[in-house]
């Protein structure tokens, strides 16, 4: 569990952001370290505590969430997002299931400091972070949604995400029974290929050649807007 839980709507700042360029140059996005765990912590641990969506009962330690993101970036992407050298957000990938039919598919998650909400941080996450799973080689994104999350909602509707299911009285959290929302999104224009190559993982996709790394990184910057009001 917990994919696409902590999004904000962005919806303020897509309104007013200047097409193909950075509103806000203090804004960045780059690949998560293990040296971002404390960060990433103190952004995910709200949402553990305090809210039904993330499906923990504990906030992971600083040390489990170094070595998440260490086993993350084995193959996905894990990318964070910086507000004058702070991490405010971030998003990564997943695999959607263990099983070998399953790889060409992910399942993402972004989340977001509340005091950086609507500023385009989950939106420009989640393009950098797609168009770098294109390039990989995946052809498809899921996430999932406890309900009620209707900020969620909102925003996977926005980037393209088709509603495909609910799993009802899913989960248990905070005294209520909750359902889990599943959204799907193809990755890419491509028709499916009848006999796929497999996707690349991401330390070989960074040193290939075909493709500009920091392209794809940085494509969700233009969606960034610090300066606007929330």
């Amino acid at each position: 569990m917990g994919t696409g839980r902590g999004a904000d709507t962005d919806a303020d700042a897509d309104a007013n952001a200047d097409e193909g360029a950075n509103p806000n140059p203090d804004g960045r996005i780059r690949l998560a370290t293990p040296a971002d765990a404390a960060s990433i912590r103190s952004i995910y641990t709200p949402f553990v505590e305090s809210t039904p969506i993330t499906f923990e009962e504990t906030p992971p330690t600083e040390a489990e969430t170094a070595e998440r993101i260490e086993s993350t970036l084995e193959t996905y992407p894990w990318l964070v997002c910086e507000r004058d050298g702070e991490v405010v957000g971030y998003a990564k990938a997943g695999s959607l299931r263990s099983m070998p039919a399953y790889r060409w598919v992910v399942e993402l998650s972004v989340y977001v400091a509340d005091d950086a909400r609507r500023s385009g941080v989950a939106t420009g996450l989640y393009t950098s972070l797609l168009e770098i799973l294109e390039r990989q080689g995946y052809q498809g994104a899921y996430a999932a949604s406890t309900v009620p999350n209707p900020e969620s909602a909102r925003f996977h509707e926005r980037m393209g995400f088709e509603r495909i299911g609910v799993f009802p009285d899913a989960g248990y959290m905070l005294e209520e029974w909750h359902d889990v929302q599943w959204w799907h999104r193809p990755i890419g224009d491509e028709e499916l290929a009848s006999e796929p190559d497999p996707p690349t993982p991401l330390p070989d996709a960074r040193g290939g050649a075909n493709w500009n790394w920091e392209r794809a990184l940085t494509a969700g910057e233009e969606c960034l807007a610090f300066d606007l009001e929330t």
